[in-house]
């Protein structure tokens, strides 16, 4: 997740659309949509 952000250059709960699709992409089968989102809203605040 936070490689991903990093990449991304994302900055706060606007970017959230950006870093889920290819989060959940790379995670696809490891972890459910809720796990990753919440970790994400963590990081990106």
């Amino acid at each position: 997740v936070i490689s991903t952000i990093e990449k991304l250059g994302a900055n706060g709960m606007k970017d959230m659309g950006k870093v889920m699709g290819i989060v959940s992409k790379e995670l696809a089968g490891k972890a459910d949509g809720k796990t990753i989102s919440t970790i994400v809203k963590a990081k990106l605040l």
